[in-house]
């Protein structure tokens, strides 16, 4: 089995991410519901080549933030830069992967994977492309297999290789290992730093998992609702936490307890149990 680093990258240079004042708004369900504020005044910076996650409680604007990252989405105020250009539309340097794998049913994983380059590329560059990210997400061996016959863990790798396929400056991805098992879940993870060092992208992530975020990322943002607020004021940044220690880290590492329960206080999750009493 080819190993990451010994793969040639030909990736494209990562990019930096700008989100500035982004805010968003969506209208109501019916003429009569209010429109519904998701996101205010949303402003970051992040280095090219750095991984940060998002996380928040469930309706925090976290997927919606990320969409206006990749262009699929446009924000009501605030505008993205990528790489220091202001952002259009979808942007053919940013990829996407999300929860879902989203594969084609009739389509081997080699050919699965080729879908993400772009039209024109000569047929036996193309060749090489798929060969080498299907060997960077350890699915060499299924190449000619159909979605159907491999595991969720496997159809996430070939999701992560097309998204990979035409080298993006910025890998946005939605909850990529949500639907995983446990055990799946590291062994992914631990993948997805092995393709960030082989193809440094800039990476933003959305997780819920807090143990995940600190694994993976440089930094994490806290998105949420701040105290006093109604729901509908929109998601403002909460709190953003640099994540000390070079990857790979030590998941049992003590500074990194602190900091899942700093987390998780901001998620309004108590880390703390009153004694029962009896």
């Amino acid at each position: 089995m080819t190993s990451p680093a010994a793969i040639s990258s030909t990736s494209a240079a990562a990019l930096s991410v700008t989100l500035d004042d982004i805010g968003r708004t969506f209208p109501g369900a019916t003429r009569a519901d209010a429109p519904r504020r998701v996101l205010r005044e949303v402003s970051l910076e992040i280095a090219a080549g750095e991984i940060v996650a998002l996380i928040g409680a469930s309706g925090s604007g976290k997927s919606t933030l990320l969409r206006q990252v990749g262009g699929l989405d446009a924000p009501d105020a605030g505008s993205v830069l990528i790489g220091g250009s202001a952002l259009t539309g979808a942007d053919q340097r940013c990829a996407v992967a999300f929860q879902e794998p989203r594969l084609l049913p009739w389509r081997s994983i080699e050919a699965n994977v080729d879908l993400g380059l772009p039209h024109g590329i000569p047929r036996a560059e193309r060749k090489a492309r798929v060969a080498e990210l299907l060997a960077l997400v350890q699915l060499t061996d299924a190449a000619q297999l159909r979605p159907r016959q491999i595991s969720g863990g496997m159809a996430q790798r070939a999701s992560l290789a097309r998204a990979l396929a035409r080298g993006p400056g910025v890998l946005l991805l939605d909850e990529p290992f949500g639907a995983l098992d446990a055990l799946t879940r590291l062994t992914m993870q631990d993948l997805l730093l092995d393709i960030h060092a082989a193809e440094p992208a800039t990476i933003l992530f959305v997780t819920h998992d807090v143990d995940e975020a600190l694994y993976l990322a440089d930094r994490v943002v806290l998105l949420g609702v701040e105290p006093g607020y109604a729901n509908n004021s929109g998601a403002v940044i909460r709190s953003v936490i640099t994540v000390p220690g070079a990857r790979p880290r030590d998941r049992g590492n003590s500074s990194l307890a602190h900091l899942r329960g700093e987390l998780l206080e901001g998620l309004g999750v108590s880390t703390h149990h009153p004694a029962h009493t009896f």
